[in-house]
Order: structure tokens, then C-alpha cells, then sequence
């Protein structure tokens, strides 16, 4: 049996930032043996185990494969003769994918030091496309780690995704929990800006994603974009520190511009109570 920290705590050591949660894989064992050591099960899907000591999660290594559309239809295989690499491999981002070992040697497979380095979110391989919430998840590590891009071929297959109707399989419950992260991150524009570039945006956001491209009046907004104008103001909420609901409150604060004729631009009268109609369904929708 071979126990490796796995995902965020790795990535964040190698950054240099603090590791708040350390994930584990459990190579080699089967879920009698787990028990054996005192580890008490915990998993509902698939084995999970809280250490006897330190109560940190250890889950069996495990390959999973897509059965039904949306991110609900996963089949789990879990046996002792499952590698480190098999479970790797089904991680969303290359600097997700970095494993290390009880003795400290890391294990990356999948490039993911190289793309630390170079500051890119990429994709580890083609089952990225079988859950839609990873579309989500690399808009919100694009906000976390906002000096990092997002690597064309990934974008590229996040495009596809949305195209082929993987994202409409996302329930309200999901959206907001991957959103709200985001908002609270340093950058949250930079999780607005990937969603509206890959097409998410307006799948799951419609109201907010039509206000890029609807112009103001250039002496009150010199951005004049009422997208690009948002998400400055969600930039500066964030670098104030405001608390959730304000920094959700910026994010809808102009809804009611998307809907102002074309003939009235770039005046957006009574946009205020229009929005705060477009906002409160919203909220409605998402169950924030």
C-alpha cells in the first residue's frame, strides 16, 4: 500500500502558498485492508476514508468512465491494481495532477510542474469533457490565479462542451457554488471574462453575459462596454473585501441595461428597477 498527497496541496506547496486541505490516494489497497489499518469509511460513491489519527481523507485510487450525459452518469472502478496514473489521469487541470510521495518525491505524469512554471490552466486529457463543472472550475482558477492563462486547446474544448450541450446538464446548485467561489477569489473578472469567452456565460448566466456589447455614455463610463464595466466593478468589490452578497449585489448591479432598446443607447433610463426585477430572478434561479 502507497499513500500520496494528491491535487491542491501539491500545487499549492509548489507555488509557495499556504495548503489549507491535504487530499490523498491510496495506490495498491483494497477497502478490507483500509479497514484493517483503523481507517472508517466515509464514501458514499466510491471508498473514501478518514486516517485513524489524523482524520485527513484517503481515497482508494480509482478510474471512472462517463455513462450518461451532465455530471451525474460516472461508473467508479476501484481495485488495488489501479495506478497512481490511472487515477491522475482523470483530474481536471495538469497542476492538479501532481502527486507526491511519502518520501517527497513528486510523481507528474502529465506536465503539470512545467505548466505551473509557465503560469497555464490546461486540460489533463479528453475525459475533461465528460463533466461540464470543470467548465466552471477552470473559469474560477483563472480568478484564484489570475497571472495564469488558459491554455487555446483547453478553451478550445470548453467551446465544444458548451456547444454540444454539456453545460446545459449543470443544475442551479452547482453554478452558484462554483460562482460564489470565484466572486470571493482576488480577480473575480478574470472567472467572468473565461466564461464569456468559452460561451458558458451565456448558458448559465444569460442576463449578465448579453450586457457585453451594450455601450453607456463615455462620460460616466469611460470603458463604455457595459460587460467590460461589470467586471471592474466586481474587481473592485473584491479588492475592497466586501463579503459575498455584495460582491454578488456588483455583479447584477446593471442587468437592467441588457434589455434597454437599441434605439435609447447608450441612455439606459429606468435601468434600475428593471434590473432589480432581472436580479431577484436571478437569485430566484440560482438559489443564492
Amino acid at each position: 500500500m502507497r499513500i500520496y498527497v494528491v491535487g491542491g496541496a501539491v500545487r499549492d506547496r509548489l507555488l509557495g502558498l499556504p495548503v489549507q486541505d491535504c487530499d490523498h490516494v491510496v495506490v495498491g489497497a483494497t477497502p478490507e485492508e483500509m479497514l484493517a489499518r483503523g481507517f472508517r469509511p466515509v464514501g458514499k460513491d466510491f471508498p473514501v476514508f478518514l486516517h485513524p489519527e489524523t482524520h485527513e481523507e484517503h481515497a482508494l485510487a480509482r478510474t471512472e468512465r462517463k455513462t450518461a450525459p451532465g455530471y451525474k452518469g460516472f461508473v467508479f472502478h476501484t481495485a488495488a491494481d489501479v495506478t497512481l496514473e490511472q487515477d491522475l489521469a482523470r483530474r481536471d487541470l495538469t497542476i492538479n495532477a501532481i502527486a507526491c510521495a511519502e518520501d517527497g518525491t513528486l510523481v507528474d505524469p502529465f506536465g503539470g510542474q512545467a505548466d505551473l512554471a509557465a503560469r497555464v490552466l490546461r486540460h489533463v486529457g479528453p475525459a475533461f469533457a465528460e463533466d461540464p463543472v470543470r467548465v466552471l472550475r477552470v473559469a474560477r482558477f483563472a480568478a484564484r490565479f489570475a497571472d495564469f492563462r488558459v491554455a487555446e486547446e483547453t478553451l478550445a474544448l470548453m467551446r465544444l462542451m458548451v456547444d454540444n450541450g454539456e453545460v446545459d446538464h449543470l443544475v442551479p446548485e452547482r453554478v452558484w457554488q462554483e460562482l460564489s467561489r470565484g466572486l470571493m477569489e482576488a480577480r473575480p473578472s478574470r472567472m467572468l471574462a473565461v466564461l464569456h469567452e468559452c460561451g458558458a456565460l451565456a448558458k448559465i448566466l444569460p442576463e449578465l453575459d448579453r450586457l457585453f456589447g451594450v455601450p453607456q455614455p463615455a462620460e460616466h463610463h469611460p470603458e463604455i462596454d457595459t460587460g467590460a464595466h461589470v467586471l471592474r466593478v466586481v474587481d473592485q468589490a473584491a479588492a475592497r473585501h466586501f463579503a459575498l452578497p455584495v460582491r454578488f449585489a456588483a455583479l447584477l448591479h446593471d442587468l437592467g441595461k441588457g434589455v434597454t432598446p437599441h434605439a435609447e443607447w447608450p441612455h439606459h433610463h429606468g435601468h434600475e428597477a428593471t434590473g432589480a426585477a432581472l436580479a431577484e430572478a436571478v437569485g430566484a434561479r440560482l438559489r443564492a
